[in-house]
């Protein structure tokens, strides 16, 4: 991409991996949350996904922004997941069990340094609410370092069916300026185990980090693709040092420039294309037989706090544990923070509800553009005021659709678009965030922060 388009996009915008971002969520009651669990059975959408936060890790990596603690005592990590146990009930109770489960996932922290057989029950548990589709995801995030090989195989007796690789990079320095540990076994042996159970495997790599170079990036997803994973996710750094303090330790060793990250996105994509990989969303790389691709042809790629997903697995999402942030059609609410806190209003069978927003009709129309623009660089109009029950006209009036906008990123070869289509070009594939702010009223007024788009 050309310095200069960078230079003039690259300013603070939404990751939109929610609509309205979590920055604009407030106050909500644990009535509030009652309330929009029951009115989530009825909704057009009607399938289940369950979220669970485990909050722990070993070490803090320096570049995290998610909401993560230090690894706290045996006690508290199973009082912990006792209280889990208790909200899945607490949730379980107010949901129509004809529904169908189509996702599971487990985020953190780290969730893999809970013991495996917690996260078995936790499984069992889960899967005893309702039925489930046939094929549905079932994912977890994994940290490498710590994991022996007993491990991963007890791992694959829990029922996954995709397994989350947080490598972050493969050259020792880099890991280490970070604070992260490398993998404790070979990958190859890693892929081996986890494929014989039947799962998908991706590998999750950070571009953006210190001491990085585009050279050194390239060679570490060179290195990654002769293993074959069934997906090569490539997220950007976001330093937002204001908001997460432990990320200012990068600062003090340097940090790779836009335009330096900007290649090594560009450098990763063309080795993963000679590889045989298709590009999917923003940081996604696929194999061709993937359903994501074959969802992103068709313009019905999905996706959700917990990533990109398919028409087929697309659920309303149910949030357990601290912080934790549940996606229902007609709100977003998200737990509180403290872990004791939770452990406590959990035991009085009460929500640990800390904040939220409920979603106007008018909000409900811009999130559909805005999820479908984000996740297939494309948008028809007339397909989603369709699938929304509107008018075009009525789409666009919500998205305070403004023609000269769209013309200025026309100009810079950023987008095609005419009455009824918006098309992002493949090689501004990296601006997508700045042109779905275009069509998000929010954005006409704000004074939340938001990471750069590279």
């Amino acid at each position: 991409m050309q310095p200069e388009l960078i230079q003039k996009y690259n300013r603070p915008v939404p990751r939109y991996t929610s609509y309205p971002p979590a920055n604009y969520f407030t106050a909500f009651s644990e009535s509030d949350y009652q309330r929009v669990v029951a009115a989530s059975n009825t909704a057009r959408q009607n399938q289940i996904s369950f979220y669970l936060h485990i909050p722990f890790c070993r070490h803090l990596c320096h570049y995290c922004g998610c909401n993560s603690y230090p690894a706290a005592s045996a006690d508290t990590v199973k009082d912990y997941v006792d209280a889990l146990h208790q909200e899945i009930d607490l949730v379980a109770s107010q949901i129509d069990r004809s529904r169908q489960i189509s996702q599971i996932h487990y985020g953190g922290g780290s969730p893999t340094s809970l013991p495996v057989s917690m996260i078995k029950e936790l499984n069992e548990h889960l899967l005893s609410i309702a039925p489930a589709i046939d094929r549905p995801e079932i994912a977890i995030e994994c940290h490498p370092g710590y994991l022996t090989e007993q491990d991963w195989q007890q791992l694959t007796e829990c029922g996954f069916t995709r397994y989350s690789i947080g490598m972050q990079d493969l050259k020792t320095d880099v890991l280490q300026a970070v604070n992260r540990r490398p993998s404790l076994l070979p990958m190859s042996d890693v892929l081996q185990i986890l494929r014989a159970s039947g799962a998908t495997v991706n590998f999750d790599f950070i571009y953006g980090l210190p001491l990085q170079t585009v050279d050194s990036f390239r060679h570490t997803i060179e290195q990654a693709a002769e293993l074959r994973p069934d997906r090569l996710v490539t997220f950007a750094y976001a330093h937002l040092p204001k908001l997460f303090p432990r990320q200012r330790i990068l600062d003090r060793i340097g940090l790779p420039s836009m335009e330096e990250k900007s290649a090594m996105y560009e450098a990763a994509s063309e080795v993963m294309t000679q590889a045989g990989y298709q590009r999917v969303g923003l940081d996604h790389f696929v194999l061709p037989e993937d359903e994501l691709y074959t969802a992103l042809q068709s313009g019905m790629l999905h996706r959700n706090f917990q990533g990109y997903c398919t028409r087929r697995t697309t659920a309303q999402v149910y949030a357990f544990g601290v912080t934790a942030i549940s996606q229902l059609d007609d709100a977003y609410v998200q737990n509180g923070r403290d872990i004791k806190t939770y452990i406590e209003t959990i035991n009085q069978k009460r929500f640990y509800i800390q904040r939220g927003y409920t979603l106007s009709h008018e909000q409900k129309l811009v999130r559909e553009v805005v999820e479908t623009l984000m996740c297939n660089y494309q948008l028809n109009w007339h397909q989603v005021a369709e699938r929304m029950g509107v008018t075009v006209d009525t789409l666009r009036a919500a998205c305070h659709y403004d023609e000269h906008q769209l013309q200025d990123m026309a100009a810079d070869g950023i987008l095609d678009f005419d009455d009824d289509h918006i098309v992002v070009h493949a090689d501004a594939c990296s601006l997508v965030r700045c042109v779905a702010a275009v069509l998000d009223p929010l954005m006409r007024h704000t004074d939340k922060q938001f990471s750069t788009p590279i």
